[in-house]
């Protein structure tokens, strides 16, 4: 009885393309005010330029206004979807931006390609809940800390040292997320870790990311408050 009970429970559907993008949407229109404007610009003036182009060049043909206004529509969902999908982006991140292993979250879910990076700190300050990350990449290793500059320089040097220690060959950066005015802000995370300068080969990047990850023992625990990341607990043996 209890098998055909539960095989006769309708199972849920996933949501379809559509109603994820219009849930994507509305999300964005609730945290950020200035999308919708930008998503109207971004779909209409490709249309309407394309209208014109097509109206100008076409000498009446109306296949080839037809042809350039449909190149425009095109145009215009395409740049509209791009746009929506950096605004959704940098809204989600707005949502935790402040809180401890914000920096995880985005190095977890959004580290862009060739880059390697882990969402768990390798070091963390237990009253403040500062921490610092690493990420591997091309341009070498490059350290993120996580907090105000006046509490966190010194485990940036600490950790430049561990890394330069064992290799001394490989470039170590620095990056500031934090209250700071000089620092970066989470979405602005892979645009600056894009303009370090690219260093070693793709092959490189492997044997240093497994060195560092054969170095750094046991994982440090996550800083507490970081329950909107929805990170998985440890499997206790």
């Amino acid at each position: 009885m209890a098998r055909s009970s539960a095989s006769s429970r309708p199972t849920e559907k996933e949501p379809g393309r559509f109603r994820q993008l219009w849930q994507v949407f509305k999300m964005t229109r609730r945290l950020d005010k200035r999308a919708v404007p930008y998503l109207i610009a971004v779909v209409i003036l490709p249309i309407i330029a394309s209208i014109l182009v097509g109206i100008f060049t076409s000498d009446g043909n109306g296949f080839v206004i037809a042809i350039w206004v449909v190149a425009g529509v095109l145009l215009g969902i395409l740049l509209g979807l791009i746009v929506l999908g950096r605004r959704a982006e940098r809204a989600a991140y707005g949502q935790i931006a402040g809180e401890p292993g914000a920096v995880g979250a985005v190095l977890r879910s959004s580290l862009r390609r060739g880059w390697r990076g882990n969402e768990m700190p390798v070091a963390v300050n237990p009253k403040s809940k500062d921490a610092i990350y690493r990420a591997v990449g091309r341009p070498g290793v490059v350290l993120i800390a996580e907090g105000p500059k006046s509490r966190t320089n010194r485990m940036l040097d600490e950790e430049r040292r561990k890394v330069s220690r064992v290799l001394p060959n490989v470039p170590v950066s620095v990056l500031h997320v934090g209250p700071d005015k000089d620092s970066i802000q989470l979405h602005n995370i892979n645009r600056s870790l894009g303009k370090f300068k690219n260093t070693l080969t793709r092959a490189e990047v492997v044997a240093v990311s497994n060195r560092l990850s054969s170095l750094s023992g046991s994982q440090l625990p996550i800083p507490k408050g970081v329950d909107p990341l929805r990170v998985r607990p440890q499997r206790m043996r």
